[in-house]
């Protein structure tokens, strides 16, 4: 077991000199004292914020990276060169790194993990080189095609047309405030998806990792803040499993499915809404193991810190660690094997086995 380490390897580190258009794109709203806020200006900021989180959260994220509907060619690849726009790189870049993130959640693998720190999840890893290479062997199944390749690689062309839109119907106040203002909003809320839903909101369902629902971060991104719902079932269109968990992204599809443009959308059957609830003494293996990480990682630190101190005769100090160390991560092992034979002694009779 890995035990998690708030220390950067070379390739975690930000690579400043690639990173300054992004810190630049953040002093854009500076602008707006000299370009005043018109109301063309303000209409232009919600249509290029709302449209543009639905092409991430319906498209980047429910369509290529969980293949949660169908749809044509033709509508892929509006899906594709519409989430250009939102400036957050290719769908098959986004789309892969997503699917590794729910291959290794919450582990050290995982890329945007918050056990490395909240501003590791939230943007720290996507400023590293790390991050950058495009994951293409888990998603062969979309870089088969050629237009979505090509749209992954000049990734560049779809925020610069609809910057020079902003500017063409807005003048300097629709391209502040339209494009590069609605761009910072849209990062944040999104990074939010990775680093707050992780920490912050209530969990309905066992899952591996530390995912959490939230009504606040559900709103900011037209439904995907239900996160420990869609760690549960990824495979689902449909996030807000309820009627009051507003999923304002899946109500679009089931108008768009209504028109035919997509469909075969995938939602959670009755068996999978109530496999896994916490509310009938299914064992909680994520947010164990989360525990169970700080911990390690308490004396990961105590560790470094005695070795730090060491002079002369001080080797046990760091000996007594190292054995301490090593020692808890082998009860976590033996715990985490055991954990779902001992949550069937706390399961109610009839209650499905929890979903890992």
């Amino acid at each position: 077991m890995h035990t998690a380490t708030h220390g950067r390897l070379p390739d975690e580190r930000v690579q400043v000199r690639s990173s300054i258009p992004f810190f630049l794109v953040h002093l854009s709203p500076l602008a707006l004292f000299f370009t005043g806020i018109s109301r063309t200006a303000v209409v232009l900021f919600i249509a290029t914020y709302t449209v543009r989180m639905f092409f991430i959260t319906a498209g980047y994220h429910r369509y290529f990276a969980h293949r949660s509907y169908k749809t044509s060619r033709v509508f892929q690849f509006i899906l594709a060169f519409g989430g250009t726009m939102a400036v957050q790189k290719g769908p098959l870049w986004w789309a892969g790194n997503h699917r590794l993130h729910h291959r290794y959640s919450d582990t050290e693998a995982d890329l945007h993990s918050p056990i490395k720190g909240f501003w590791w999840s939230h943007m720290g890893w996507i400023l590293s080189e790390k991050s950058s290479p495009t994951p293409t062997e888990v998603i062969s199944d979309f870089a088969k095609y050629p237009e979505i390749r090509f749209v992954n690689e000049k990734d560049w062309i779809g925020p610069v047309t609809l910057a020079a839109f902003c500017a063409l119907v807005g003048g300097w106040s629709g391209l502040v405030l339209g494009f590069f203002v609605s761009t910072v909003a849209l990062w944040h809320a999104t990074f939010l998806v990775n680093s707050l839903a992780h920490v912050m909101g209530r969990r309905r369902f066992v899952t591996n990792d530390t995912s959490r629902n939230s009504a606040i971060i559900a709103a900011l991104t037209m439904g995907e803040g239900w996160h420990n719902n869609h760690h549960h079932y990824p495979a689902s269109a449909r996030q807000g499993f309820y009627w009051w968990e507003y999923d304002v992204s899946y109500y679009v599809l089931r108008a768009l499915a209504a028109v035919r443009v997509v469909h075969a959308v995938k939602v959670p059957n009755a068996k999978a809404l109530e496999n896994a609830r916490l509310r009938d003494g299914a064992f909680d293996v994520g947010m164990f193991r989360s525990h169970l990480e700080q911990a390690a990682t308490a004396v990961v630190a105590s560790r470094d810190s005695a070795a730090h101190l060491m002079t002369d005769g001080r080797v046990a100090i760091a000996d007594r660690a190292g054995a301490a160390r090593e020692g808890l991560e082998a009860m976590m092992e033996g715990t985490l094997v055991r954990a779902d034979e001992v949550a069937k002694l706390t399961r109610r009779p009839g209650v499905a086995t929890a979903v890992e």
